[in-house]
């Protein structure tokens, strides 16, 4: 060591001085970076899990594509008229449907001449014979004879399942973050057996309302617990990947729907729509023995503080994972006994309004979640033939919707991995909004200016044309709900990650209330809840330009790790290192110039000069204060 340079680690800590070694960093908190890899990785114990939560996928695919059957619209044919409709002839005609496309209206001689809605001579009988074309013979709107004066209750049926579901996101991702994933899953399967089987013996459609609200409450903190375990088991390089397994079961389960109604047909002891009730909640009895076999999450675990459980856990993992935990180099284990007597730690989704960006990033998905379920609906009504039978076009419409999210969940696996999750959402969202914006205006515009003689033409233009777009608007919507569920999941921090997930299900959930909702008003409006939604696409394209990109990142775990996540910059690193140095070797000079020194009397220079003369380690050491002194002596 040279003379007179003293180094600062020499002087005892007695004299004010502490070592300039950083503390060794933690490792519990860094799960993707060091715990999990020091348990095997994605090893063979996280790979049986995750195929566990994929069995279930296929059963929640049923329930949610229930309702098309449940409540579908039947064929009516009126048997015995009103007393004083004399002049009937005994024609059948179709039913008004509960809501959308106008039915067939009746004179009073039984010939079927105009459109209308539903009210008039053809409500004015006393006894239908209804049939239905969805592969049962009997559902709850043939039961009870819930037409014409009665089909506001098929909505309310409606609406039960979808609200008790946005309520179940909600309540159940709180109670997620504070008890745990493990009691969610298994509380919600039980209530949902005895909730869903129950709607099978319902005796009335205020019973089977309300019951179906119990069934989607417990629904969604079935798939939201689900969703989250799903995550939290998988490394950054797995998480998109498992999850799109998971949504192809689902689809699957829509595919597959329309099969088991039909196997559901002409049961002898019982209705239809009551063994198809059972069929599709009794699956669920095989996630009874998830108590045993499923764990708690050990990100969860760690992320609260749940440290003694967080041993037991780790020592397990290790074991199935064929990992010698005594012999381990990170010393994960080492620290996390010197951890065992903090106590845990929860946090409610309410803590996020007291962050900077974490809360304006989950509205921003929420905002697009709620968008991409609520335009969808105005893409599938326009996709529909108002010309074509009610048989022929309710399976048409089906496998059309069904097939289309085959073809988005084939579409998000490429897009997401040469585009990133921003990229591939703000992709799909311009997709939409040009869709949107194309179907409201272009197509009629063009239509006006250059066929304005010719109107059957147009006519048949404008009609293919608006599905080509309904069907775009559809594929990328889909995308767009789907990939904003996953976006929240990866930027939400562990310790609240069942309540963000909870909001933005949630309002994807008021999306789809918009379905039932604009049926009950007969379409009224229909419009303007399409230019709402067209204009909500343009303020989602640019609020996505703020999101952070979360690809190939750990999860965040703690609310300071999900501030982490900020929105990166437009330009490469490289390009912006070039710029800054350009700037600094451009501007480096004017310190030197006669009018900066006339600015600030020279005094800058003389201190600048007196700290550049004075040694860094001698500086160090004698606390600074020569470089006080020697300023003073310039007249500072």
């Amino acid at each position: 060591m040279a003379a007179g340079r003293p180094e600062a680690q020499d002087h005892p800590p007695e004299n004010g001085f502490a070592s300039l070694e950083p503390p060794a960093p933690r490792l519990l908190p860094h799960i993707d970076g060091s715990v999990l890899p020091s348990l095997g990785g994605f090893g063979r114990h996280q790979k049986q899990l995750v195929v566990l939560t994929w069995i279930p996928a296929l059963f929640i695919g049923f329930s949610q594509f229930s309702d098309h059957f449940l409540l579908a619209q039947p064929n009516g044919t009126c048997v015995q008229p009103v007393a004083n409709d004399t002049n009937w002839t005994g024609a059948s005609t179709l039913l008004p449907p509960a809501g959308g496309t106008p039915a067939l209206q009746l004179k009073g001689n039984g010939t079927g001449e105009g459109r209308g809605d539903g009210s008039g001579t053809l409500c004015a009988c006393k006894e239908w014979k209804l049939e239905l074309q969805t592969g049962l013979s009997q559902n709850v709107v043939t039961k009870w004879k819930l037409v014409c004066d009665s089909a506001w209750k098929v909505h309310t049926a409606k609406f039960s399942l979808l609200v008790g579901s946005i309520f179940g996101y909600l309540v159940m991702g709180v109670m997620a973050d504070w008890f745990g994933r493990h009691p969610v899953l298994i509380l919600s399967v039980l209530l949902m057996l005895m909730f869903g089987l129950s709607v099978a013996f319902s005796v009335n459609v205020t019973m089977f309302s309300t019951l179906r609200f119990f069934e989607g409450f417990c629904l969604a903190g079935l798939a939201l617990s689900l969703y989250v375990l799903r995550i939290e088991l998988c490394l950054p390089g797995w998480r998109f990947s498992m999850t799109m397994v998971a949504s192809f079961l689902m689809v699957g389960g829509q595919l597959l729907m329309p099969g088991v109604a039909a196997l559901c047909r002409n049961w002898p002891d019982r209705d239809d729509w009551q063994v198809l009730q059972i069929v599709i909640i009794s699956p669920f009895v095989v996630m009874l023995p998830y108590v045993w076999v499923f764990p708690e999450s050990l990100r969860w675990l760690l992320a609260t503080q749940h440290y003694r459980r967080s041993k037991a856990m780790m020592l397990h993992i290790a074991k199935k994972n064929q990992v010698d935990m005594t012999t381990e180099p990170s010393g994960v284990l080492t620290e996390l006994e010197q951890e065992l007597h903090k106590k845990p730690q929860r946090t409610c989704i309410v803590k996020m309004m007291s962050t900077r960006n974490l809360w304006k990033n989950i509205v921003v998905l929420c905002v697009n979640s709620l968008t991409g379920y609520g335009i969808h609906h105005c893409f599938a009504r326009s996709m529909m033939d108002p010309e074509a039978q009610p048989t022929t076009m309710c399976h048409a419409d089906y496998y059309t919707m069904a097939g289309i999210a085959v073809a988005t969940c084939l579409a998000l696996c490429p897009a997401v991995g040469l585009m990133g999750r921003r990229g591939g959402l703000l992709t799909f969202m311009i997709i939409t909004a040009l869709a949107s914006l194309l179907q409201l205006g272009l197509l009629n515009l063009i239509g006006k200016y250059s066929l304005r003689h010719d109107t059957v033409l147009r006519d048949t233009l404008n009609r293919k044309f608006s599905v080509a777009f309904s069907i775009i608007g559809m594929f990328s919507s889909h995308a767009v709900s789907t990939l904003s569920i996953f976006f929240c999941a990866e930027i939400t921090p562990t310790v609240i990650r069942g309540g963000g997930l909870g909001l933005v299900l949630a309002s994807a959930g008021f999306g789809m209330l918009t379905a039932p909702i604009m049926e009950l008003h007969n379409q009224k409006g229909y419009f303007l809840h399409h230019v709402i939604f067209a204009c909500c696409t343009l303020l989602c394209i640019i609020c996505l330009l703020l999101l952070p990109e979360p690809r190939g990142q750990p999860l965040p775990e703690s609310l300071a790790d999900g501030e982490t996540f900020t929105r990166q910059t437009l330009l490469h690193p490289g390009e912006q290192h070039l710029l800054l140095s350009k700037s600094d070797r451009d501007y480096s000079r004017v310190h030197d110039t006669p009018l900066h020194l006339t600015t600030t009397g020279g005094a800058t220079v003389a201190v600048a000069t007196a700290l550049a003369a004075v040694p860094a380690s001698y500086a160090l050491a004698t606390g600074g204060e020569v470089i006080g002194n020697r300023a003073i002596a310039n007249g500072v």
